[in-house]
């Protein structure tokens, strides 16, 4: 299995940027794993956030295959702690037979259709986070929950 991060937009503040480069180059030691970035909607001022929402929900459908299993990371998804969610990708590592997707949207959250189209949906927390932040919030929890099911000393409790 294939852990893909689907975000909308580039990631441009360099120590995120940064930070997020140090966990995919951990997450090779474990599980093939890549980030892939989709276009934002440009001109946002001409659109609704309606219209906003369907174009880069546009996009995100694009870079997905029909076989994907798509998690949106949303707000108002299940949340997890760091253990839950290292036992919810080993899981995910038994059953998912190509490609595990977690998808960030973009500011004003998914379109209906990439909703749809998705298998489900998790929280990182119930606060706000800047979507560049989310990306790296994301790597470091994968990397951690990699370290929690081989029983690596990084994770504390």
């Amino acid at each position: 299995m294939k852990i893909l991060l689907l975000a909308v937009g580039k990631t441009s503040t360099r120590f995120l940027s940064d930070g997020i480069s140090e966990y995919c180059k951990r997450l090779a030691r474990y599980i093939p794993f890549e980030i892939k970035c989709v276009n934002d909607a440009k001109s946002t001022r001409n659109l609704s956030e309606s219209q906003q929402k369907q174009k880069e929900g546009s996009s995100i459908l694009a870079a997905l295959s029909p076989q994907d299993y798509v998690v949106l990371l949303d707000e108002h998804g299940r949340e997890f702690t760091s253990k839950e969610f290292a036992a919810y990708i080993g899981r995910k590592m038994q059953t998912v037979p190509k490609q595990l997707v977690f998808v960030i949207g973009g500011p004003y959250g998914f379109s209906e259709d990439v909703a749809a189209r998705s298998n489900e949906k998790i929280s990182l927390s119930k606060m706000t986070f800047s979507h560049e932040m989310v990306r790296l919030f994301f790597t470091e929890q994968l990397y951690r929950a990699m370290t929690i099911i081989n029983n690596e000393p990084y994770h504390h409790e």
